[in-house]
């Protein structure tokens, strides 16, 4: 998994991050979505378990259903999940699910990314969907953003 850095994914991961500065003025974790296909935003989400009271809401979750419900199709092929963080295992699941092409990330999870830091799904070769995973695009802002919500908290 190795950055992207092209200028349309960096744009759409600023897009990303201002979605986590959302979440993070509404006190949930800063983690924000958006879900692209023929350069297109579709559905765009941020952190909101809290918010929702639902253990699902995480930001790619959120960009998916809006995506989903955009199209009327839980497919969601030849889209680009672009989030601020490594997705964990229900989100990558999620993007498998709905069939997504790729998935952007910038910071890593070091606790529970499924991309690579604590699991690898992109590379479990039993899955019968294969999803292009670049990480690392925008990741200092990214990891900036996650370091000062969490030392706000402390």
């Amino acid at each position: 998994m190795s950055p992207s850095g092209s200028s349309g994914d960096v744009d759409f991961m600023r897009r990303a991050l201002a979605l986590a500065q959302r979440a993070r003025e509404q006190h949930e974790v800063p983690v924000g979505a958006v879900v692209v296909q023929g350069g297109v935003v579709i559905g765009e989400g941020w952190n909101r378990p809290i918010a929702c009271s639902d253990p699902t809401a995480h930001a790619e979750i959120v960009a998916m259903r809006a995506a989903a419900s955009r199209l009327q199709n839980y497919r969601l092929g030849g889209a680009t999940l672009y989030a601020t963080l490594e997705p964990c295992a229900m989100c990558f699941g999620a993007a498998l699910n709905a069939r997504v092409s790729r998935v952007v990330f910038g910071a890593w999870d070091l606790k529970a990314g499924a991309c690579g830091s604590v699991l690898d799904l992109p590379r479990e070769a039993k899955l019968t969907h294969r999803i292009d995973v670049f990480g690392g695009v925008c990741s200092e802002e990214c990891s900036q953003l996650l370091k000062s919500f969490f030392e706000a908290r402390r």
